[in-house]
């Protein structure tokens, strides 16, 4: 079933997160629209609620299926420390992976990423 707050999605971004969720909360419904359009964007919800994906989703999009024109860092998380294994591996890396599987299924081809983590 699609929902109306993947549209805009690339096509494997949105068979990604049909197959893994229900819907998306509120707060992803809400947010998607806005960073797609590249917005600055402050997310106030509930813990639980899904922010960290609405974010990290809505860029994957662009960092997977737009292709860059200069070399660089494009994008820049910061999450306190006790959240960032969980916040990394959970919203950023196991999505990655599923995104590119489906991707690869389907024929669509994706842009590199590189995921680097630092503290300190």
């Amino acid at each position: 079933m699609s929902s109306a707050a993947l549209e805009g999605f690339s096509p494997p971004i949105a068979q990604w997160f049909e197959a893994c969720f229900d819907g998306p909360t509120p707060a992803q419904a809400g947010a998607w629209p806005v960073i797609r359009a590249g917005r600055s964007t402050l997310l106030v919800a509930p813990t639980g609620s899904g922010k960290t994906l609405a974010a990290f989703l809505a860029t994957l999009d662009r960092l997977l299926f737009v292709p860059r024109e200069t070399p660089g860092v494009r994008t820049l998380y910061i999450s306190p420390l006790k959240a960032l294994g969980v916040d990394v591996e959970r919203n950023l890396r196991a999505p990655l992976q599923g995104i590119r599987a489906i991707a690869e299924q389907t024929g669509v081809e994706t842009q590199p990423i590189t995921v680097g983590v630092r503290s300190g």
